[in-house]
């Protein structure tokens, strides 16, 4: 019971705190950005991926809900999460390391997750691209630097992203149970045309990217807990914990657990 008690008593002072401390002291590291010129090289690898974990999740799902059948809404939903870093479902791309073999670009997939950088957010551009206020960015860019004789709008729109607006039309498709071979093909030939030509030649002077660093077990049990989080109250304050906190926080509670469980044994 005491310890329930320091655990309520924990918790409304980092509120109290977080109240009054400003959100840029609590940052611990620069945000990494997606380097949207990497996009055009990796795109039909990511589509390939992103076909290859959208049919496994379908099927995990499948075998999960079993004996009861897999809806085109529950298709739809892994759809939507697949290319979104915020959602488990995403986790995919978070073993991905982006290696510069030659003059191309080549996805390795890793044993664990790693530390998401900028390589994991270009992913996650490719992948998704997130239309909004960036892309218009990127559109006006385009404009300005390219001749407008040669520009094609639908072109460029397709260039930077694979799902998009596709995933209803891929749940659809996947809810037909097709072969995994037909569902990459229908993704990134049809669909999206992602893999409809050969990427260009990675420019000699291109940048490299960040080493994939692994995730240690602390960060992916951090990460599972503030998952956790989303939508209970107070969520949205989330961010102002440290890692520490949080760490602490989940020990008091299995300590109690224990403690609890003992007081039952006997």
């Amino acid at each position: 019971m005491a310890k329930i008690q320091l655990i309520i008593v924990f918790l409304v002072s980092v509120l109290l705190v977080s109240s009054w401390v400003p959100t840029s002291l609590c940052a611990k590291k620069p945000v990494s950005v997606a380097k949207k010129e990497d996009v055009p090289y990796i795109r039909c690898q990511v589509c390939e991926k992103l076909a290859t974990n959208l049919y496994r999740q379908v099927k995990m799902k499948e075998a999960q809900i079993a004996p009861k059948k897999i809806t085109e809404f529950q298709i739809i939903e892994i759809a939507e999460n697949v290319c979104d870093l915020n959602k488990e479902e995403a986790n995919w791309i978070k073993r991905i390391d982006i290696v510069e073999k030659g003059d191309r670009l080549k996805l390795v997939e890793q044993d664990t997750e790693g530390q998401c950088n900028s390589e994991c957010k270009t992913i996650e551009r490719a992948c998704d691209g997130h239309f909004g206020l960036h892309a218009f960015v990127d559109f006006t860019e385009y404009c300005i630097y390219l001749d407008s004789k040669s520009f094609k709008l639908d072109v460029y729109l397709d260039s930077f992203q694979v799902m998009g607006y596709s995933d209803t039309d891929v749940a659809e498709y996947l809810f037909k149970k097709p072969r995994i071979e037909s569902l990459v093909n229908y993704l990134c030939k049809n669909l999206t045309k992602a893999c409809s030509s050969k990427p260009p030649p990675v420019p000699k002077d291109r940048t490299p990217g960040e080493p994939f660093v692994p995730k240690s077990s602390k960060e992916a049990e951090m990460e599972r807990m503030l998952r956790s989080m989303e939508g209970m109250p107070g969520a949205s304050r989330r961010k102002m914990y440290s890692e520490d906190d949080l760490w602490t926080m989940q020990n008091y509670e299995n300590e109690d657990a224990d403690e609890d469980f003992d007081e039952y044994e006997d």
